[in-house]
């Protein structure tokens, strides 16, 4: 199919955006990547200051994505792997659980555990095996309970819920109480099961990067952004674009009048701080289970990837999920010191981000969608993460399906 130079525009240059990109040239087409900002990525960027890597939120590549291992190529990212398991933090000390998901055989060796009951770890082995068995498809088809009624249903004690699943989860979902969908708990479960946590060496940006490196006829424009969309794409600046096509890989609601069914989203606060000491010995992430703390986890990167800091330094990042207060520094180094052992002059601020719109909520959730229903009306067409679930693997899965639906689009074959 020839179609000349531009005439589908993709408004963001996030995940969503740039895999949309990648189909359409797949396709022979060559689209136009409008991006607000100074670079690709969207909520995936890294900051580089003083020898530092800081994501924008603590972000992690769960290797067992499908879409993921379509698009990305692992070994040139570098991906360095997280043990499977974490270092509880219960406010009488620290205790290590390790594979309660990705080894079920191995929840025998946490028998004597203080993070669950010995049944708590038969049934979280016969929980992983069945999520395994099961197509990604039909863990989306089941009806939804919240994340914890699923939990309690299933027959695990306070416990373990309070001590594992509630820090856990609560830390990737950005909200405490585990009122997420059950088919968004299957999910995460069947993938921490089946593959790894990883992060690239040199910052999770290196991901939406090495989607870009794919693009050879795709054009740019960076501090770009756009106004509004209806007939026609107004940018801020005042000039008009008309393409054939439009794919909005960002939050459709901030560029188009009417659009009634806003998402809304998770917000997290993610601080950074520097310490001389190594605050986790392992590459586990650290769970924080206490209900009156501010820290819901925090990583020691330099375990995980020493380039992460510079040599001497290490680098904590630390995940907040009640953020009212975004000026809270100083407790949350107090509360650093209480959990490690080290003294509050151990540990040096570096920089902190407020992300309101870190995960989209979702309802009624998704695997997938047909391409039909990507499009929204006449040739404007959505991609992102929230048509499906909250997931890097859903933000590439809904690009896809966006290309699919322009370019049938372009050819009459589908509209």
């Amino acid at each position: 199919m020839e179609v000349s130079k531009n005439e589908v525009v993709i408004i963001g240059g996030g995940i969503a955006g740039l895999t949309c990109a990648i189909e359409l040239e797949n396709r022979g087409i060559r689209p136009l990547i409008l991006e607000a900002t100074d670079r690709v990525g969207g909520r995936v960027k890294t900051d580089h200051k003083e020898g530092y890597l800081f994501d924008h939120g603590f972000q992690v590549l769960l290797t067992a994505y499908p879409e993921a291992q379509q698009y990305l190529n692992y070994e040139k990212l570098g991906l360095k792997t997280f043990d499977p398991g974490a270092v509880i933090y219960d406010g009488n000390g620290q205790y290590e659980i390790s594979d309660p998901l990705r080894n079920p055989a191995s929840v025998f060796s946490m028998a004597f555990s203080p993070v669950g009951g010995v049944g708590d770890k038969l049934k979280m082995a016969k929980l992983a095996s069945a999520v395994k068995k099961q197509r990604l498809e039909v863990l989306f088809s089941k009806g939804e309970v919240t994340t914890l009624a699923y939990l309690r249903n299933y027959g695990f004690s306070e416990r373990i819920i309070s001590n594992f699943f509630k820090p856990f989860f609560g830390g990737i979902y950005l909200e405490n109480e585990l009122g997420t969908s059950s088919r968004m708990f299957e999910f995460v479960f069947k993938m921490f099961s089946e593959g790894s946590a990883a992060i690239p060496a040199k910052g999770m940006e290196e991901i939406p990067k090495q989607l870009q490196s794919q693009l050879k006829h795709t054009d740019f424009r960076f501090n770009t952004r756009v106004k509004q969309v209806s007939n026609e794409v107004v940018l801020e600046n005042g000039e008009s674009l008309k393409p054939k096509k439009v794919v909005i890989a960002t939050q459709p609601e901030a560029i188009m009048d009417g659009f009634d069914d806003k998402p809304t989203y998770q917000s997290v606060l993610n601080l950074y701080f520097s310490c001389n000491r190594q605050a986790i010995k392992k590459p586990l992430i650290g769970l924080v289970t206490g209900a009156n703390e501010l820290i819901n986890n925090f990583c020691d990167l330099t375990t995980i990837s020493s380039d992460y800091s510079p040599s001497g330094k290490r680098l904590i990042s630390v995940s907040v999920n009640d953020d009212q207060n975004i000026e809270v520094q100083d407790a949350v180094i107090q509360e650093l010191a209480e959990l490690t052992g080290f003294g509050s002059t151990d540990f040096e601020f570096l920089a902190s981000y407020h992300i309101p719109k870190a995960l989209p909520v979702n309802h009624d959730l998704k695997y997938d969608m047909a391409a039909t229903e990507v499009k929204l009306h006449d040739d404007i067409f959505l991609a992102g993460d929230y048509l499906l679930n909250a997931s890097l693997n859903a933000a590439m899965l809904s690009g896809r399906r966006a290309a699919e639906a322009v370019s049938s689009s372009l050819s009459g074959s589908l509209f």
